[in-house]
């Protein structure tokens, strides 16, 4: 009698997530809503939805964002590279000369 009792009890797992860290926690028009993850998401994308402030809704959306800030860092990286390959021009003080000797550094005369 005692276990069937037991059995009748309802469970209240309600909050069971709040403080795991599968778990991302969110706030929608005033209600508390907790995102669970599948097991083996990544942590960077579990980090990306947790931290972007609501905008980030969803793992797909998560990777769409990686994949663009790797783009714009590959960008930056390859215009830092490669854009400031101008001819570099040493301009001497009035009255003085450049010597360029074959075996060391441009000096002046």
């Amino acid at each position: 009698m005692n276990q069937e009792k037991e059995n009748k009890e309802e469970i209240y797992l309600s909050g069971a997530l709040k403080d795991s860290d599968t778990g991302v926690k969110s706030q929608d028009e005033g209600q508390e809503s907790v995102q669970v993850f599948y097991p083996g998401t990544p942590k960077i994308i579990q980090w990306v939805i947790k931290y972007s402030g609501g905008l980030v809704k969803d793992e797909k959306q998560a990777n769409y964002v990686l994949i663009g800030f790797v783009a714009v860092a590959i960008i930056i990286a390859l215009f830092l590279i490669f854009g400031g390959r101008g001819k570099t021009e040493i301009k001497a003080p009035p009255g003085q000369r450049i010597i360029y000797p074959s075996d060391g550094p441009p000096r002046l005369q």
